[in-house]
């Protein structure tokens, strides 16, 4: 073992016991043993064993620990204090500018226990009102975040799509000069819009294609390598893209080839032929399908149903008449209900807003207890007149506790307008335990929609697992909306269920969970990935009109 593996050892050692309030001269002692061992210039394992306790600053009781390590491969004390902390602690400690003092406020009085809620508190903006954190730390934190994030090479849907526009927008250009009857398309995973993107594909269809073809690599906005059939690079930020120049006469051809997965591509040219096309819409036609939108093409059941003329109208941004689940001031929200309120109204006319603030039992959210309740539900009132006919509608973000109930009596949650249910705490369950949970309180006659079902974090923090189908049968059953949580680390229900929910006749409602007015717009990504999933407006309950919501809610008063 090298001596910089041991030093990793015994510093990771000390963190561990920093966070767990050991002894703070022990502490001590290994963490400048970390510092001993790294500087050394010889080979701690080519040393005898028994001389080591006669280093300088390393004692007996450190040697032991090394020879062990060298021994061994390992640290048994390591190892059992690594057993008493959830692994994404421990990976939080490789985040630069975070150490062992602030990680213990963000696990210990947050309750944070992964990367994944780190960045997702720090989009919440709920860092800030922790002990010795401030505006400005909680933005290295997650900038730092999106830097190891982005080190895998996978990037959030909303992550790049301000690069990949602005990108796009520099290659048109460009193109133009070479061409200027030149076409070009995204392709790939943005063009589906995915929710994870590994690679941002764009082709290029032009006249001058050798001309295009040797002028690529200079294209000043990357540093392009042509590769057998593409041109590719990766950006600084670890982000894959690669370019298609084709012929122009190709274009439509090699651009609906490299949109869709393989599975779906092969089905309609299986159908079509492989010659070239004059649009993607001439592909449809031949393969004697209705045509199909990108986002629909993952080889899931559109081809049936576009040979059958069944494919829904997809849902669009316009088609949305409110926002329901949004926090303010009253919790762990940025601004207040009036601001929020009045955003929606001026910014996004919109007719209404849900609001959802955390229930007594998220403390750290700065949850409401019955007292602020009634005194929320007080403003709710004075603003409804001020703003009418806009409306704002008496929602919770009610707990579901670890035995499935909801956080508040029968006489509180009577008073809410709709109740969203979700799971927030008690993340470790077996599928068995989550469904069963999930049951209960969907069966809760004041359940009004589940919050993200799975509690999902894309990238970072996988969901419980549960029986799709029961809880979504459950939902039917029982009435109960399904959210499509919008925020781009959740997008729960992920869209592989919306199908199945639609079947049942289940409503999905795509949801913000706005804790500023900037998280209004997240709205965006929900009706990107409730377009995969085949939802149409007349299924989501947020394209209601003010009337018609107003007459759902009413319906499902206990």
């Amino acid at each position: 073992m090298e001596n910089k593996t041991i030093a990793r050892t015994l510093r990771l050692l000390s963190q561990l016991m920093e966070l767990h309030e050991e002894n703070p001269f022990k502490i001590k002692s290994i963490a400048n043993a970390y510092f001993k061992v790294d500087k050394l210039p010889f080979a701690l394992k080519d040393k005898p064993l028994d001389e080591l306790d006669k280093i300088e600053g390393i004692g007996k009781g450190l040697a032991s620990k090394i020879i062990e390590l060298l021994q061994t491969g390992e640290l048994k004390e390591l190892n059992e204090i690594r057993e008493k902390t959830p692994e994404g602690v421990v990976e939080m400690l490789a985040i630069k500018g975070i150490g062992p003092k602030k990680i213990f406020i963000i696990w210990r009085t947050l309750g944070i226990e992964s990367i994944g809620e780190l960045y997702y508190a720090c989009n919440e903006n709920r860092l800030i009102e922790a002990k010795g954190f401030g505006l400005k730390t909680q933005e290295e934190i997650k900038n730092a975040i999106e830097f190891k994030l982005a080190a895998n090479g996978r990037f959030l849907y909303a992550q790049v799509e301000g690069f990949a526009k602005t990108l796009f927008t520099q290659l048109a250009d460009w193109t133009g000069k070479i061409d200027n009857s030149a076409l070009l398309g995204f392709a790939g995973q943005y063009r589906r819009a995915c929710e994870i993107i590994d690679e941002l594909e764009i082709v290029i269809g032009a006249e001058q294609i050798d001309t295009l073809k040797q002028n690529l690599p200079a294209f000043e906005a990357l540093s392009l390598v042509e590769a057998e059939n593409s041109f590719i690079c990766t950006t600084e930020a670890g982000f894959r893209i690669k370019i298609y120049a084709v012929e122009k006469a190709e274009f439509y051809l090699q651009w609906f080839k490299h949109t869709g997965n393989t599975e779906h591509v092969e089905q309609v040219l299986a159908l079509a032929g492989n010659d070239p096309f004059t649009s993607e819409e001439e592909i449809y036609s031949k393969a004697g399908l209705s045509f199909i939108v990108p986002e629909l093409r993952e080889d899931f059941d559109e081809i049936e149903l576009a040979k059958a003329g069944k494919l829904p109208t997809l849902i669009q941004y316009e088609d949305l008449k409110g926002s329901l689940h949004n926090h303010s001031t009253w919790s762990d929200g940025v601004h207040t209900l009036e601001q929020m309120a009045v955003y929606c109204k001026e910014n996004l006319n919109l007719q209404y807003l849900g609001i959802c603030d955390h229930s007594k039992t998220a403390v750290y959210a700065k949850g409401l207890n019955e007292q602020r309740v009634f005194g929320q539900h007080q403003e709710i009132d004075e603003l409804n007149k001020k703003l009418a006919p806009f409306k704002i509608f008496k929602g919770i973000e009610s707990d579901i506790l670890s035995d499935g109930s909801l956080d508040y009596s029968d006489d509180i949650l009577k008073t809410f307008d709709f109740v969203v249910a979700s799971v927030h705490s008690n993340l470790r369950m077996d599928e068995a335990k989550a469904t069963a949970r999930l049951l209960k309180a969907i069966e809760n006659p004041y359940t009004t929609i589940l919050g993200h079902p799975t509690g999902r974090l894309l990238l970072s923090r996988a969901g419980y697992p549960i029986d799709y189908k029961k809880i979504i049968d459950a939902c039917a059953a029982n009435k109960v909306v399904i959210e499509i949580n919008a925020n781009p680390l959740r997008l729960d229900l992920d869209w592989r269920w919306h199908r199945y929910a639609l079947e049942k006749g289940v409503l999905l409602s795509v949801n913000p969970d706005a804790h500023r007015t900037e998280g209004f717009h997240d709205m965006h990504y929900g009706v990107l990935v409730a377009r995969k999933g085949g939802l149409s407006a007349d299924k989501c309950l947020n394209a209601f009109s003010l009337e018609e919501i107003t007459s759902y809610f009413d319906s499902k008063k206990v």
